[in-house]
């Protein structure tokens, strides 16, 4: 018994307090937004977005001025450390959120050996999918960022990298049927596009300094919601979130839909595939069920399952419709959300507070200047699906 109590002991002294309770956060619904903002939020957006009734926030820091070429990775054709100012903004920007009350979960869009396309000339990076050599580079960040932020009383969960795709130009179309996918796994199964076996390594390195903070991890094909379907089997760690993302039919709910002289309508027939589809209340629904009978199959409880992203035009016609059908699908099996985005100061197509209007000059002037964006926001019809959800939520 002795024995016993030293050990439980050390475990505890070795553990930061409050660390065991951190998958705990997770066990529940939890409702949020994403923040991708080219300048750190201040108090008064992680303010606004807890006053919604928001819980979490999804933070992406890539926009931000790096110290060096690549915000806290220094630069992702060589890894040598995390520029200490940009570690110091972000540890800023961790407290502002806690201060509000909002768990975040940290989701770069660059690693080592894969640059974020509107980071690299709009030029899709696929190294670190082609070459295992970027893998250590990627396990040696995780470990530097695990390691300072393992204390943070805001870190929710580490999201390794954002909509990864080691498929794209290699072998696999976007929504192959299953028997295409399996195929394509089975072949690349331990080579660098194995995103699974990736994942597993890059956890490693983060367990070995920090064995409390959950991860979450993409699916493949940019976190598509069907793409889970191919993985044979879960991650080994007990402590993963599975996250995918929700644009589906992006025929229709993306911006060059809005550029056609007559967009494509919801409900109605997209592109989608190799075919054209019908897509409802209904053919969402049956999306949206594919992660969720992957995660039955394999034994992963549906609290690990994540909605990372999802959204629409605001301007498009079908938008309020199709925000309402995504959400009914995902509260049906009680499962985590991030809308995106949450005042945006880069993009407005998809800031649901701005409603139905186009947003003034005075917007583009702020971005041109990289000025805090002051433009006024509201809830508004647009916003309501997901507002009314957070204001419901614990």
């Amino acid at each position: 018994m002795r024995v016993v109590a030293s050990a439980l002991l050390a475990l505890c002294l070795a553990t930061p307090a409050g660390a065991a309770d951190l998958i705990g956060f997770w066990d529940t619904p939890r409702h949020g937004g994403n923040s991708f903002n080219r300048l750190p939020p201040d108090e008064a957006y992680f303010a606004a977005l807890a006053g919604y009734g928001a819980t979490w926030v999804r933070l992406s820091y890539d926009k931000w001025e790096p110290a060096k070429r690549d915000y806290l990775i220094g630069d992702a054709d060589k890894y040598e450390g995390i520029p200490p100012a940009d570690l110091k903004t972000l540890r800023e920007t961790l407290d502002r959120a806690d201060k509000a009350g909002l768990k975040v979960v940290i989701a770069p869009l660059s690693l080592p050996g894969m640059r974020w396309a509107q980071n690299n000339g709009n030029k899709f990076d696929g190294r670190l999918w082609r070459d295992k050599a970027w893998w250590g580079q990627v396990a040696a960040f995780w470990r530097d960022l695990a390691r300072e932020l393992k204390d943070h009383p805001a870190v929710a969960a580490y999201n390794i990298v954002n909509e990864p795709a080691p498929e794209k130009n290699n072998g696999l179309v976007e929504h192959a049927d299953l028997k295409t996918m399996q195929a394509w796994y089975d072949d690349k199964a331990g080579s660098a596009s194995d995103l699974r076996a990736f994942y597993e390594t890059v956890i490693a390195a983060i367990r070995g300094v920090d064995p409390a903070t959950p991860i979450m991890a993409d699916a493949g094909w940019y976190a598509a919601a069907d793409a889970f379907s191919y993985w044979p089997a879960a991650l080994s760690d007990q402590k993963v979130l599975y996250s995918f993302h929700m644009y589906e039919p992006y025929a229709a709910t993306s911006a060059p839909n809005m550029k056609r002289d007559k967009p494509y309508a919801y409900p109605g027939k997209v592109p989608f595939g190799d075919n054209e589809e019908t897509w409802d209340k209904v053919r969402v629904a049956k999306y949206l069920a594919a992660p969720v009978e992957w995660a039955k199959d394999k034994g992963v409880p549906l609290n690990r399952l994540v909605a990372g992203e999802f959204g629409c035009m605001r301007l498009w016609s079908g938008c309020k419709a199709y925000l309402e059908d995504v959400l009914t699908a995902l509260d049906k099996n009680d499962l985590h959300w991030a809308f995106y985005s949450f005042r945006e100061d880069a993009w407005d197509g998809m800031d649901y507070e701005l409603g139905a209007r186009k947003v003034g000059w005075k917007y583009w002037q702020q971005m041109e200047a990289n000025e805090r964006d002051t433009t006024p926001r509201k809830a508004t019809p647009e916003f309501a699906p997901i507002s009314k959800r957070l204001q419901k939520a614990d």
